[in-house]
């Protein structure tokens, strides 16, 4: 059951990438994307399928559109506010990778993984 909630993070954070690479130019829209992925990382649980779900989407989408596109141009251009969206990228990998944390047993989520006396 708590597996299933990798998708919904997946997407969460597919979709924050997303909206993040279309507003980075602007300042106002880099420094919004950045906080709503961090407000984002600071809510989700710090599981594999919490935070490091939403990191990986994060991932995806960003480069994805570091990549050239058929007509040649780039969504992340090689500007400061390009330079800052991938960097942005890097901490949101590490910061969920050294926030993984392991099992923990007061969790409430971990309540239906124990055998339940009987």
């Amino acid at each position: 059951m708590v597996r299933l909630l990798a998708v919904p993070s997946l997407l969460l954070g597919s979709a924050t990438a997303y909206a993040a690479v279309l507003v980075h130019t602007r300042w106002w829209g880099l420094l919004l994307g950045l906080a709503a992925c961090a407000c984002t990382l600071v809510a989700l649980p710090g599981r594999w399928w919490g935070r490091l779900a939403f990191a990986a989407g994060w991932v995806a989408v960003v480069a994805l559109a570091a990549l050239p596109r058929a007509e040649g141009d780039y969504l992340v251009a090689a500007d400061t506010a390009g330079y800052s969206l991938l960097v942005a990228t890097l901490v949101v990998v590490l910061g969920s990778l050294v926030t993984l944390g392991g099992r923990r047993t007061g969790s409430l989520l971990d309540q239906e993984d124990r055998p339940q006396p009987t």
